[in-house]
């Protein structure tokens, strides 16, 4: 028998004794990452990657950051873990601090371990304080795989399992103009509709009954749609005029990744509850949580409030967010990304200059995504939605290229994401967009002129 390399029984252990999210478990070929520094992971063989989706887009200050190193050390020197019912310094700076960071009176946070965790008990609190048990949502989003964050998203990953949905979530439509389910003529058109059809909803569930409406603060993995601009603005004032609380997924978008700390802050809004986890910690140790308007958390200083969990504010972690809070400060990087996002999107309309197969480009900050498609008339995109494998067609192809190339990034249906580290450099930019310009021109052969 021969024996295996190192590498290759790392990943074996890794394929025989763990499972990988949201795959077959069969025939996987996972990158067997040994390193990561800045901007780049390295495999075993010394193979080179361009991480330009920061993983999950949560590495926004880039990889192997010692300065969270040596906070997460110390704290784990001085305190490891105690229960969420004592108090610690960590926790208290890093409460205090997310109130400076949040818009308007956004005050006080409850801290969970991520993103699915937070919409949980987010959405529990809404119904909890206002006393009603609906909530509204959009179907073109992602809030997360447990089983309330599930139901909340329309992703049709949930669809194998949505048997178990929670009860009295209701969906709605975008306001996404490129493919607008009204055939607007506009982006402002498209706004408007998708305004009328969440009011018209309202009316049908008994606007009595809905606690909450959910949407991202800037759209994420359902494709980057933008907001019209006056689109939550209204959305905020349909919620004030039928007393419905306003929760604002920041998961993806919020510290830095759209050019402002949270989506939310490009629209001139204040949500009621802010939901955050990802850009918190950078992905270095799990965080998320929940930050609520002075109002809510007034409720709760003679009410019980029936929300806990094993890790919340869990010291090391709450040590390893200041620290990456210090590096956004420091290295300004919420204004960088603005600066990129600048560059990025003069790189990107070159591009679609050289690719016919190039629909759109849809990019707030670095959360961008290129569109496929086989014929910029129609519209025909280059994979159907929710495609299956072997719908998949050039597109596998296309995501199989950019790993031969040497970039990590997620291809899904036909988007491509753009989502850097926000400490990305203009050459690092070229030599990404250089990546997928070859991945692209694979699928300019399929365009119908």
């Amino acid at each position: 028998m021969t024996k295996l390399t190192e590498a290759e029984t790392i990943l074996q252990n890794n394929l025989d004794y763990t499972f990988f999210s949201w795959s077959k478990q069969g025939g996987l070929n996972p990158i067997n990452v040994e390193k990561a520094e800045g901007v780049y992971l390295y495999d075993r063989s010394g193979k080179r990657y361009l991480d330009f989706s920061s993983q999950l887009m949560n590495v926004n200050i880039g990889h192997g950051r010692k300065e969270v190193t040596s906070a997460v050390v110390k704290q784990m020197d001085e305190l490891s873990y105690v229960a969420p019912s004592f108090a610690t310094e960590v926790r208290g700076k890093l409460g205090k601090k997310l109130k400076e960071l949040a818009p308007g009176n956004l005050t006080k946070t409850f801290f969970t371990l991520g993103g699915a965790e937070a919409i949980e008990n987010a959405i529990k609190l809404a119904r909890l304080y206002t006393g009603r048990h609906k909530i509204i949502t959009q179907y073109r989003a992602y809030h997360g795989a447990t089983y309330s964050a599930m139901t909340a998203g329309g992703d049709p990953r949930k669809l194998l399992v949505d048997s178990q949905q929670v009860p009295n979530i209701i969906h709605v439509e975008n306001p996404y103009s490129y493919r607008c389910p009204w055939y607007s003529s506009s982006p402002e058109e498209c706004g408007e509709r998708a305004l009328e059809n969440l009011h018209q909803v309202l009316k049908y569930e008994g606007p009595e009954n809905v606690a909450a409406i959910l949407m991202e603060g800037e759209s994420g993995t359902s494709g980057c749609i933008k907001y019209p601009p006056f689109y939550l603005k209204k959305v905020k004032a349909l919620c004030e005029q039928y007393g419905i609380l306003f929760i604002c997924d920041e998961v993806m978008s919020g510290f830095g990744r759209t050019g402002k700390w949270f989506g939310v802050d490009h629209h001139e809004i204040t949500p009621d509850i802010l939901v955050m986890a990802k850009g918190l910690t950078a992905g270095y140790l799990p965080l998320g949580g929940i930050i609520t308007t002075d109002t809510i958390a007034k409720e709760y200083d003679e009410n019980y409030l029936p929300l806990g969990l094993t890790y919340s504010a869990h010291p090391v972690s709450c040590a390893a967010a200041l620290a990456v809070l210090d590096i956004y400060e420091k290295e300004d990087l919420i204004n960088r990304a603005v600066e990129m996002e600048g560059y990025m999107n003069q790189k990107v309309a070159k591009m679609m200059n050289q690719h016919p197969s190039i629909g759109d480009w849809r990019n707030t900050g670095l959360l961008g995504c290129i569109e496929l498609v086989k014929n910029r008339d129609t519209k025909e995109p280059m994979a159907p939605f929710n495609a299956k494998p072997s719908e998949m067609g050039v597109m596998s192809k296309v995501a199989a290229k950019i790993r031969e190339a040497g970039m990590f990034t997620f291809v899904k249906w036909n988007f491509i994401f753009v989502c850097p580290p926000l400490t990305i450099t203009e050459e690092q930019v070229d030599e990404g967009l250089e990546i997928l310009s070859q991945a692209i021109a694979i699928a300019d052969g399929e365009v119908k002129r």
